[in-house]
């Protein structure tokens, strides 16, 4: 592996590969340049454009990145995808084609479960997931260890392709699909950036491969400063218990410090909840920690960053840590997204993450 954050030379290697061994067959040499880019919230995660000077045909490519560092080559796979809709133009001397191409996800996306499809109560479902999803592609799918079986029948719809009737069965197991790639499926379960490890840190130092700009999005609008919750059980408190009756919590957000605060805005921004999702007869004191926790829950806001740097082994799914002090971003635990790459010199990846800041706790 080389040291990323150091010179090295670059190149990039396509092959056409064996849908059935799935191995490379053919090396490409008519490629001019591509890009890929990869989205979570894409249907098949990701696609491709890979610029030739002649027809390939419909093929499964892998695009590989080439280096050369301290006189040791090596080869990594960047993406596993197949080249489906080309568009040509001819300058009198060469031919142009620019290839779509998409990963093995979209071979699910063309077909649909036959009609009266079912899965069974009290199957496991990430082992029927997997199964299904080996009938009904040709990529490789790594299975995954997980316990959760369904509670009721999963009836398909007939109408929707397989892809879509597949993410909705596995997600009664909190997973979803992931790739690799040399385009294995995968298969990932959901994570909140919390929970979430870093894999590297990207930085401003000296030899840093992080580019200078950065844009960052916050959305601050509609974030309560103030909650209301109103309990009533219908009947008069018990002077005693001091349960039942109505009762009226209410929470303010007064600190100086925090940007949606009633100090920082000058205003009171209110949420009020009136059917509150409490269990049995609570006590005042419940009641006031509930509104306490739900002003804690809605005062969170999602940064959505976006920046760009020399490549790097990481996939949408991973976290990184982001120290970037020219902007203020100081050990920010972030989720990657988006990545597209460009498959020039530099191998330029431009990623888009997004991480979470509360601006309220309960004190």
């Amino acid at each position: 592996m080389p040291n990323w954050f150091e010179s090295m030379q670059q190149t990039y290697e396509y092959y056409i590969v064996d849908p059935v061994t799935w191995k490379d067959i053919k090396k490409l040499d008519a490629v001019k340049s591509s890009s890929i880019d990869w989205d979570e919230d894409t249907d098949t995660l990701g696609s491709a454009v890979i610029d030739v000077t002649k027809t390939i045909g419909e093929n499964y490519i892998r695009i590989y990145l080439v280096t050369i560092q301290n006189g040791v080559t090596e080869k990594f796979p960047l993406a596993t995808v197949l080249v489906q809709t080309p568009s040509m133009s001819f300058d009198g001397k060469v031919e142009n084609n620019s290839l779509d191409a998409y990963t093995p996800l979209i071979e699910l996306k063309e077909k649909k479960p036959p009609i009266g499809y079912y899965v069974a109560e009290n199957v496991n479902i990430m082992d029927v997931t997997c199964q299904i999803t080996k009938d009904n592609l040709r990529a490789p799918v790594v299975k995954t260890t997980c316990t959760e079986e369904l509670y009721s029948d999963f009836i398909a719809d007939s109408e929707s392709t397989w892809l879509i009737n597949l993410k909705d069965l596995m997600a009664n197991a909190k997973y979803k699909f992931a790739l690799d790639e040399m385009g294995r499926i995968l298969f990932s379960p959901k994570q909140d950036v919390a929970s979430l490890q870093p894999v590297v840190t990207f930085d401003d130092g000296n030899s840093s491969i992080l580019y200078p700009d950065i844009d960052m999005d916050r959305d601050l609008f509609g974030i309560p400063n103030v909650v209301e919750v109103v309990y009533s059980d219908g009947t008069d408190i018990n002077t005693t218990t001091g349960k039942g009756g109505t009762y009226t919590a209410r929470v303010v957000n007064d600190d100086p410090n925090s940007p949606t605060s009633t100090v920082s805005r000058g205003r009171e921004i209110l949420y009020r909840e009136t059917n509150p999702s409490l269990i049995g007869n609570p006590t005042r004191q419940q009641i006031d920690e509930y509104a306490e926790l739900l002003l804690q829950e809605l005062s969170s806001v999602e940064y959505t960053i976006t920046y760009t740097h020399g490549y790097y082994p990481v996939r949408v799914g991973d976290c990184v840590r982001l120290n970037y002090t020219r902007a203020g971003i100081t050990d920010v635990k972030a989720k990657i997204v988006r990545q597209s790459i460009k498959c020039t010199p530099g191998c330029p990846v431009t990623e888009t993450a997004v991480y979470t800041t509360r601006f309220w706790r309960k004190k």
